[in-house]
Formats: C-alpha cells, structure tokens, sequence
C-alpha cells in the first residue's frame, strides 16, 4: 500500500471506518480517510472523462431501435414492439460504471472532482463544436462519404449548382451542430445525475457497510440515471418532440441503461475488486462532506 497516511489532523483521532474491515488480513484497509495520492485515480478520471466525451460525440446524434418479437401488442412505450433509443446508451452506461467505480473505490470527495472534470469536458466540447461548425465551408469540400470524389451521399441534393461545400456542411452540421437547448440539458444533466447517482452510491456503502456492491450499483444507477432523464428529455426536446415522444424515450432510455448497468455488474466486481487490492484501502465516507461545491483537498 502507497501514500495511505491521512491528512495530519486526522491522524490523532480513531478511524470509525475502522470496525467495516471484514478481513483485517487481506491487505485492504477499511477507512474514512483517503490517502494523500492513489495509483490508478488519474487513470480512471481519463477513462470517465473520455467515455464520456465519446458518447455526446458519437452516439448522441443517432437515434436507434429493435424490434422485441415477444413484445405484448400495443403496450407502452413499444406498442408495436419497436424499442426506440439514443446510440450514446452503448457508451453512456460504461460512464456510470466507471462512476460506481470511482465512488467505491476514491470516495465522494474524488468522484466530485471527476464530475467538476467531466463538466468542464463537455463545455469545450460544446464550445469547439460551435466555433468548428460555425466557420465558412469551402465550395471544393467532399463529403468523406462520397469518397472523395466518387458519387454524392444519399442524403445530398440531386441539384447541381448547389456546391459540395454546402452539402457537407448541412450533413456536419446535422451530427456535431446541437442547439443550445440540448446543450445546456446535457450538461445540467450529467452533472446531476452523476452528483445524485455519487451520493447514493457513497450512503449505500455505508448502511450496507460495504456489503452487496451489486445493489449500490444498480441502485445508485436507477437513481441517478433518472434524474439525467428526468431533466434531459424535457429540457432538450419538450416542445419539439410530442410529449408522448419524450416520455417514451425518457423512459426507454432510462429503463435499457438501469438494465445495462445490472448487465454489467460482473464487470464491475472484477474491476473494484482489482483496484481495492492495488490500491490497498477501502473508502467509507463518514466524515465527507457531500456538497457538489466543497473542496476536495484534505483538512
């Protein structure tokens, strides 16, 4: 174990986190306070933050389906047994994975930072969208579908005085152009949907007293992927899909990203149980303080 010594003015006090520690002997200290520096933490941040990127990036443009067979007619939200859904849920739910992760693993206080990291991520993200969407499009400009130079995209105009440039530019700016409205839900989202499912995950480890990961994962997911839904859905579409659209999705989405994250949960034992044994403790927030806005450093 590395760099375990708590902050200076802890120290003299007893550690309550001290009577969790099932198996004293297994190299894993149980404690309610995190060591000065971890092994693997900034590898963790930089998957999350990358996941994270990736799925507003890539898959939060498309919108997908399948088809269910056994799919009772008319039942709500599939009434024809078609499930619709965003292709960012492929990348999403590994985000909340890596979430749990950071939770169980570097407590509340360390997930927070992430979360600020992530926040921060997506604003660039959002912003350099903008600018690069936002400069003038060259006429001579292929469409990389067209394979520089070879028939036009299905989705161009059959109008030949209209310049490739602009082609492409309609077909750009329809991936990587959000309006504000998406924006500004994706974040608000994110960010408290991943505060909500942190503090659930971090209460449930220690009522449970860091038993039964498997029910803080999917706990915390189907809390706090609600509340990414719940303020999302409304906030980027409400008014521009029928209401019955957003409630479908809201809920379909959230429903295939609980069941993703229990698919999942395997996963998740093999890789908290790794990072507890290289990392050598075992976080319990006791004395954390759980406001999105306190500081990380320690006392």
């Amino acid at each position: 174990m590395e760099n375990t010594a708590p902050p200076a003015s802890a120290a003299a006090q007893p550690d309550p986190a001290a009577s969790f520690d099932a198996d004293p002997n297994d190299g894993i200290v149980a404690t309610s306070r995190p060591p000065l520096t971890f092994r693997y933490y900034d590898l963790v941040m930089a998957a999350f933050v990358a996941i994270l990127l990736l799925s507003n990036l890539i898959g939060a443009a498309k919108l997908t389906f399948v088809d269910v067979p056994f799919w009772p007619q008319g039942w709500w939200p599939a009434p024809t047994g078609t499930f619709i859904y965003g292709a960012g849920i492929l990348f999403f739910p590994l985000g909340y994975v890596i979430g749990d992760v950071l939770t169980e693993i570097y407590g509340f206080a360390k997930a927070r930072r992430v979360i600020w990291v992530g926040s921060a991520a997506m604003l660039f993200l959002a912003f350099m969208s903008y600018v690069v969407v936002s400069l003038p499009a060259f006429d001579g400009w292929t469409c990389s579908a067209s394979g520089f130079g070879g028939p036009r995209p299905l989705t161009s105009s059959s109008d030949a005085v209209i310049p490739d440039g602009a082609i492409c530019q309609e077909t750009y700016v329809s991936v990587f152009g959000s309006t504000w409205r998406i924006v500004v839900a994706s974040i608000a989202a994110f960010w408290a949907g991943e505060f909500v499912n942190s503090f659930v995950m971090a209460k449930m480890k220690v009522w449970t007293r860091g038993r039964a990961l498997w029910s803080r994962t999917i706990g915390s997911t189907f809390v706090g992927q609600g509340v990414d839904s719940l303020i999302f859905y409304p906030v980027a579409f409400y008014g521009i899909w029928t209401t019955e659209a957003v409630l479908t999705v809201m809920v379909t989405n959230w429903a295939l990203k609980v069941l993703w994250e229990a698919a999942l949960t395997p996963v998740t034992y093999v890789v908290v149980n790794k990072l507890k044994a290289a990392e050598g403790v075992d976080l319990y927030d006791l004395e954390t303080d759980f406001s999105p806005f306190a500081s990380s450093k320690p006392d």
